[in-house]
């Protein structure tokens, strides 16, 4: 037990945290006012066309009025633009998270659910738990470690069920059938025709996407480079994915973060440090003594 404990709660530098959190929360409002937005224009539907998750028969919740989704989206962009920089972590956290998930409820109640954000949800209930963490601070937490390893494994989750889908519902046929085919010829590039035209590569590719699904449980065995090598190969195949036939796992890969050592990475640092360099540079230029002027050729 005191492995598996050691396992699930590592510790890991709190500026880690404060990325992921900082991520996480700017793609929230990202979410709701570009990807997601269109919810807004939504309540203006007949209302037999919203029929509720689970989730929202059993507590309940309210059905999205106007009122309510307005109500919704703006305190949840005020709590999601406040926490992203990182005061009141556990108030706001809760705040965001709460919203959220009524936001999605709202979003998958007129039909298709994805699966994308499920990871993102996982880090939003869980990173309120760590308290405090500013950006840059190497101070090792067993509660970071424990909300980032949750985090990974509902990204690794979301891979495995994935295929795991595929074949109890779609059967031994899903990995011969003419799924991808389907969706070149849908919603394809145009550079994906060339796809269709060599025989059997689709169907290879079917058989590949889900090996590599029930594989990804891997990537918690693999050292550290190793492991950073997997989780490039993840962000690529979701690269390929969206330029092949737009399907994108922006959410997912938000949570993918988790994995990486993104403290390492501070843009307001480094843009201070830029200004800051080029203000030296500049004072130092408009202090240089000005050259003693040129002898005159009489010596005088």
């Amino acid at each position: 037990m005191r492995r598996v404990t050691e396992w699930l709660m590592p510790p890991v530098p709190l500026g880690r945290v404060a990325a992921l959190r900082t991520c996480v929360y700017l793609f929230v409002i990202a979410d709701i006012t570009i990807f997601t937005g269109w919810v807004r224009n939504r309540t203006a539907v007949p209302p037999e066309l919203y029929e509720p998750l689970r989730i929202g028969r059993i507590l309940p919740l309210p059905a999205p009025t106007a009122a309510v989704v307005t109500t919704v989206f703006w305190v949840l962009l005020v709590s999601a633009l406040v926490a992203a920089t990182g005061r009141a972590p556990r108030l706001l956290g809760w705040t965001v998270a709460a919203l959220y998930l009524e936001w999605l409820v709202i979003v998958f109640s007129y039909g298709k659910v994805d699966h994308d954000r499920f990871a993102l949800l996982v880090a939003l209930l869980t990173l309120p738990t760590v308290g405090r963490a500013r950006h840059g601070d190497s101070t090792r937490s067993v509660r970071g470690g424990w909300s980032l390893r949750v985090t990974q494994l509902a990204v690794v989750a979301t891979y495995f069920l994935a295929a795991w889908a595929k074949l109890r519902y779609g059967g031994i046929g899903w990995l011969t059938g003419a799924t991808l085919t389907r969706a070149v010829v849908r919603r394809g590039a145009e550079w994906t025709e060339l796809l269709t035209d060599v025989p059997g590569l689709l169907i290879a590719a079917q058989f590949g996407i889900v090996a590599f699904e029930l594989a990804s449980p891997l990537v918690f065995v693999l050292r550290k480079r190793a492991r950073y090598v997997a989780i490039s190969g993840f962000y690529l195949f979701h690269l390929v994915t969206f330029a092949a036939i737009s399907i994108s796992f922006l959410p997912h890969q938000v949570a993918m973060l988790s994995f990486l050592p993104i403290e390492r990475v501070r843009p307001v640092r480094w843009l201070r440090r830029r200004v800051a360099g080029g203000r030296v540079r500049s004072g130092q230029r408009d202090a240089a003594p000005e050259p003693d002027p040129a002898p005159s050729p009489l010596g005088s």
